[in-house]
């Protein structure tokens, strides 16, 4: 176990409308999702590089993992389902499933994501005040205590 657990959420880019009839998980990054991607990509090279990334399988998740895993090299990198419309409580067991990592990248959507940042930085997970497309946020946790409420650290956060 390490000293601390250290989670990267980076909320996917701008992406293009749903068409009329069009399933939610195959909407495109827009060509402004595709520059906040490479800026938000930018910015990560400039810090730790997460040991394992996790993504949502939609279309727009992958695009923007793919633009900033071209920037940062190879990690250990993962499609997880149970990222797409997840609650903070499903994050954090996904987290929990994972910490073996030591740096955590996982890469979704809102309102999770957002929510689970205030709910272990403030311990309400109504207290949030959003994370934009390509948002990123970097918390800290203690590495062999049980992920609760209101015990992360938040680090970092960046927006383009």
């Amino acid at each position: 176990m390490t000293d601390s657990l250290r989670i990267t959420l980076l909320r996917h880019a701008h992406a293009l409308p749903a068409a009329i009839g069009q399933d939610d998980l195959v909407r495109s990054l827009s060509p402004e999702g595709e520059a906040e991607a490479d800026s938000a990509a930018q910015w990560l090279a400039g810090h730790a590089a997460p040991a394992r990334v996790l993504c949502s399988p939609a279309t727009r998740t992958r695009q923007t993992c793919a633009r900033v895993l071209d920037r940062l090299g190879f990690v250990d990198q993962r499609e997880e389902m149970a990222i797409y419309e997840a609650t903070p409580g499903q994050l954090i067991d996904l987290i929990e499933r994972h910490r073996d990592a030591g740096h955590l990248m996982m890469i979704g959507h809102n309102p999770g994501f957002e929510s689970l940042v205030a709910l272990l930085a403030t311990g309400q997970s109504g207290d949030h005040r959003g994370m934009p497309p390509a948002g990123i946020a970097v918390l800290e946790l203690p590495g062999e205590q049980p992920i609760e409420p209101g015990t992360a650290r938040l680090v970092a956060f960046w927006s383009p």
